[in-house]
């Protein structure tokens, strides 16, 4: 199975702009790479900060453009983006029994789990009591299943100090109850949010965040004070990037790609056939 992932594409942060803003530039690009690129996803997830600023047309615009993906698409939702506007926008979208979108499936033996992080007027993330127990319950239900998780917000900190969240919130604890005893199944975490890309480890369990569509946050590692604003650089137009996660039915492999401009530089052509040869021959496969 192979899953794509983009996040954080916030179409409507310039909203007099359009169709020329940035972000929609940007995200055109994405997607257009993700339809020529030679591996065809079984689905994608957009994995929060649809829209920038949760409204209704920022949705519908994103929405009309991932209609064009020629297999399933999910939305979770982001801090940027508003529950009601992303179900209007994405009427497939499953809820759980409390109106969280969250929900879980098993495909070619692979839980596929996303979680809702989000909390109205709040930038970091989220994750009450009853998203825990929902958690907790699906993964007991399917605890001979190996599993994945997709959520918005990474709960874990980078360095990046202004996005961060502070490690001892009632969220973390609350995700880390679902999570204890469970690294054995659950292959990897799979966020947005940071807008940059990371590796890490929560309760055991690797965790990756997949760089945004969006433009990215820079990647500053000093502290930082609301007191003092230093000129440091916050956001950068470094390439937007999307992310390919294989699922072999053994093991999970994550890929990411920029995107922007390049050049092949060598093709499989008759000449490259003995390499290619050989390195089949060195490994039995020939």
């Amino acid at each position: 199975m192979l899953i794509a992932q983009m996040t954080d594409i916030h179409i409507g942060f310039e909203p007099d702009a359009r169709p020329e803003e940035l972000n929609r530039t940007r995200f055109r690009a994405t997607l257009d790479r993700l339809l020529a690129q030679p591996n065809t996803p079984d689905l994608l997830l957009v994995t929060g900060d649809i829209t920038d600023r949760g409204d209704r047309n920022s949705f519908t615009r994103t929405a009309e453009m991932l209609a064009e993906c020629p297999f399933p698409v999910k939305a979770l939702v982001g801090n940027h983006d508003s529950r009601e506007e992303l179900l209007r926008a994405f009427p497939g979208t499953a809820t759980d029994e409390h109106g969280f979108i969250q929900s879980a499936f098993v495909q070619d033996g692979l839980l596929v789990v996303s979680l809702d992080t989000f909390e109205p007027g709040r930038h970091g993330g989220a994750f009450c009591t009853k998203r825990r127990d929902w958690l907790m319950t699906v993964l007991e239900e399917h605890s001979d299943t190996p599993a994945v998780i997709f959520m918005h917000h990474p709960p874990v900190v980078s360095g990046i100090a202004w996005m961060d969240p502070d490690p001892s919130e009632q969220w973390i604890a609350n995700l880390a109850a679902a999570l204890e005893g469970r690294a054995d199944q659950v292959q990897a975490i799979h966020c947005g949010h940071l807008h940059r890309q990371l590796n890490a480890r929560f309760c055991g369990i690797p965790v990756s965040v997949t760089p945004s569509v969006a433009p990215l946050v820079s990647m500053d590692l000093r502290s930082i004070s609301s007191d003092i604003p230093d000129s440091r650089s916050l956001i950068t137009t470094e390439p937007p990037t999307y992310a390919l996660h294989r699922w072999d039915g053994t093991n999970i492999v994550s890929h990411y790609e920029r995107v922007c401009d390049w050049e092949t530089i060598a093709y499989y052509s008759p000449h490259l056939q003995p390499m290619i040869r050989e390195m089949e021959a060195e490994k039995g496969t020939g």
